[in-house]
């Protein structure tokens, strides 16, 4: 997740927030029924699961997804652990890697944060660049909780181009299976083919996740400029032409009411509704589209 408003430039030196002119309380996404009627309209449009990466530090509600899966008849996948250092609790700051890997292997197996409801996926990790000793801490638990219980690892990286590859670096120092790690957030952070590609030969899952978002302009690192859907889909085309057909997945990354139907957003069917035609215009093949949209997320979201 990216925890930020949505941000359009109205003049070169005046960024206005888009979701606090359309949606007070935009990063407040603890609506139960507003959740449940954005879902069905993505049901409308031909998408059936979300993986929500509220982990802890983001206030996760797992009885909420509940009532949310029940109610539209959707699949939920939760994620668990901590997300970056600001977020924690000040009580985190004093324990050990094992006692984060032991909270997190129950949040897989037994239930998360009070409830019976457990966690499908480990993340998203949160890290900053630089990375703080307890991100790292936090990092090396869920290495640990990953080998214990086969669930896939999302992760949050820093926006400095190089902090993906350091993290993978780290996991690969660890003995971590790459093709069941996902590293989020690409199309913020990685801006050139080499960078890409050398994260990419690690093994690793690409995650562009944020499609919808077309502005260029990005309020939490305005030296960059932001690609819109149809240069993540040259980038994501560049990785299939070099053969990592299975190590790429799409996001829309929604956290902020602006983003969804009811305040004037794509919602979370967008990539159903749009990018996936676009894809088709743009020459991808059912095979390709099959393989982003079903077999990959099928085989992280399956316990190895």
């Amino acid at each position: 997740m990216e925890p930020h408003g949505r941000d359009i430039l109205i003049h070169e030196h005046w960024p206005i927030n888009y979701g606090e002119v359309r949606a007070p309380g935009n990063l407040q996404l603890d609506e139960v029924d507003l959740a449940i009627d954005e879902i069905r309209s993505m049901i409308e449009d031909g998408g059936r699961t979300i993986v929500d990466l509220s982990c802890g530090g983001l206030s996760p509600d797992p009885e909420g997804l509940r009532t949310v899966a029940d109610q539209t008849t959707s699949h939920i996948v939760m994620g668990c652990g901590y997300y970056v250092d600001e977020y924690q609790c000040e009580a985190n700051r004093s324990r050990t890697v094992d006692s984060f890997a032991a909270e997190m292997i129950d949040q897989v197996l037994e239930g998360a944060w009070g409830t019976d409801v457990r966690a499908g996926i480990i993340g998203e990790i949160g890290c900053q660049s630089p990375w703080t000793e307890l991100e790292m801490d936090v990092m090396d638990a869920a290495v640990i909780a990953m080998q214990e219980t086969g669930a896939a690892l999302s992760i949050h990286p820093g926006r400095h181009h190089d902090q993906p590859q350091e993290v993978a670096n780290f996991l690969i120092d660890r003995g971590v299976e790459m093709a069941r790690v996902v590293m989020s957030h690409i199309d913020r952070t990685i801006f050139d083919a080499d960078r890409l590609f050398r994260l990419a030969d690690t093994g690793i899952v690409i995650e562009f996740d944020l499609f919808g978002m077309e502005n260029s302009y990005y309020k939490w690192n305005p030296a960059v400029d932001m690609p819109n859907d149809a240069v993540r889909l040259r980038d994501i085309r560049m990785l299939l032409d070099r053969g990592h057909t299975g190590q790429v997945a799409i996001s829309h990354d929604i956290c902020y009411r602006s983003r969804l139907r009811r305040y004037g957003g794509h919602g979370y069917g967008h990539i159903f509704r749009n990018v996936i035609p676009y894809m088709k215009r743009r020459g991808f093949s059912n095979n390709e589209i099959d393989e982003i949209i079903i077999a990959t997320p099928r085989r992280l979201l399956t316990f190895s």
